[in-house]
């Protein structure tokens, strides 16, 4: 067998597979019960400083 079939078949089963499961961990992980404010924080970055500019010690952090 040569080594071009066999990764062809490992691609079309197993990574599938792996990449399917790989995609759902990632979509649990985004829609996990608590993120809520974690993205909501990381939105709100653009709208932190609307009344003055960012001082140089402030937008660092």
């Amino acid at each position: 067998m040569e080594i071009y079939t066999l990764l062809r078949q490992f691609a079309d089963s197993w990574m599938l597979l792996a990449l399917f499961a790989f995609f759902v961990g990632i979509v649990v992980w985004v829609f996990r019960p608590g993120s809520k404010k974690t993205y909501r924080d990381t939105a709100d970055i653009p709208f932190r400083h609307d009344d003055k500019p960012a001082t140089d010690k402030e937008a660092r952090t």
